[in-house]
């Protein structure tokens, strides 16, 4: 900031307080301006901060969406699968004729078939990093921070039934009988019995992340102009 010195020596104590109250108003004047600068500058990062992190949201969203649709088909399926072989074994009919009915529906095509969709978080990331994040107002930051917050929980939970899967169900044992033709039905019970539930999961767990993500983006599509 440049003070500009008097050109005459200053001969009263008018002459002083005025060219004192011109220097503090220089001040406050300069002051103002650069924080009105440094306002601006932080609202203009934290719109743009803003408009990538929705962006980025509402592309996990569609792929939320697509994962749930083909996880629920799976859970109707298996769902099926588990009904029928519940049916025939309080009918007591022959384990031959059961293990038929299942060959029939699970022989040509048996796994747990669950998707998860790949959920991205750069935007945010940068957001954090940049603090274009901490400039956003409460409500917005409070929204985000749930979404991503619920994507980081529904990562861990996919990665906990996955170790489950392929550690605790024996799941491929049960793919090598069926390809065999040896498979055991109340066995076979019990694994797609595991399945379903774990599919069941899975679903309510991407409805859950669902609406978090859509909650996070509805507000902001409301308040937008038409």
């Amino acid at each position: 900031m440049h003070l500009e010195l008097p050109k005459e020596p200053l001969k009263t104590l008018g002459d002083f307080l005025k060219h004192y109250l011109m220097i503090v108003l220089s001040i406050l004047t300069a002051l103002g301006l650069e924080a009105w600068i440094e306002h601006a500058h932080h609202a203009h990062a934290a719109e743009i901060g803003s408009r990538q992190i929705e962006a980025e949201i509402r592309t996990n969203l569609s792929e939320v969406q697509g994962s749930l649709q083909q996880d629920t088909q799976q859970l109707q399926r298996l769902d099926k699968i588990r009904a029928g072989v519940i049916q025939d074994l309080k009918s007591h009919l022959p384990d031959d004729v059961v293990k038929q009915h299942i060959l029939a529906q699970a022989g040509g095509h048996f796994d747990l078939g669950m998707n998860f969709p790949t959920l991205r978080h750069e935007a945010w990331d940068v957001a954090v990093a940049n603090q274009s994040a901490s400039w956003m107002d409460a409500e917005r930051m409070q929204r985000y921070s749930a979404a991503y917050a619920s994507q980081r929980d529904a990562l861990t939970t996919m990665t906990e039934n996955t170790t489950l899967l392929t550690s605790g169900m024996h799941l491929a044992d049960m793919v090598a009988d069926l390809q065999t033709g040896e498979v055991q039905p109340r066995e076979f019970l019990h694994t797609v019995s595991q399945m379903t539930a774990l599919q069941q999961q899975a679903v309510n767990g991407l409805k859950t992340l669902e609406k978090r993500l859509d909650d996070a983006v509805a507000n902001q599509l409301a308040r937008s102009p038409q």
